[in-house]
């Protein structure tokens, strides 16, 4: 089972970015999806996640309205489109699968699988 980020990179504030979460070895539309971030000195956080039955996402209070979370089940890939963003988005971004317990998207233990994340920085 593996998982891997992509699509990071530096983008000046107001920008978008699309990150993705390449799945293999296991159908991730069978799982919850949940994209993290870990901001330098801080713990990490969760961002937004999908849920594998009916697609149900979930956002975190500051992405909202800004970031979309989605599924390409022909792809095995989940995305995390990110716009207007703000330094304050600046951060590694990991996705995480939870295969078991459901609760993955409010218990970072939950979370079975990591990618090893990718590098999303915001600055002018």
């Amino acid at each position: 089972v593996q998982l891997v980020e992509s699509g990071g990179g530096l983008v000046q504030p107001g920008g978008s970015l699309r990150l993705s979460c390449a799945a293999s070895g296991f159908t991730s539309e069978d799982y919850a999806i949940n994209w993290f971030r870990q901001a330098p000195g801080k713990e990490r956080e969760v961002v937004a996640c999908i849920k594998p039955s009916d697609g149900t996402t979930h956002y975190t209070d500051s992405v909202k309205g800004r970031f979309a979370i989605s599924r390409d089940n022909a792809k095995n890939t989940v995305y995390l489109q990110m716009s207007s963003l703000r330094p304050g988005d600046t951060a590694v971004y990991y996705c995480a699968a939870d295969t078991y317990s459901g609760y993955g998207c409010y218990d970072i233990t939950a979370n079975d699988y990591w990618g090893q994340g990718t590098q999303v920085t915001v600055s002018s």
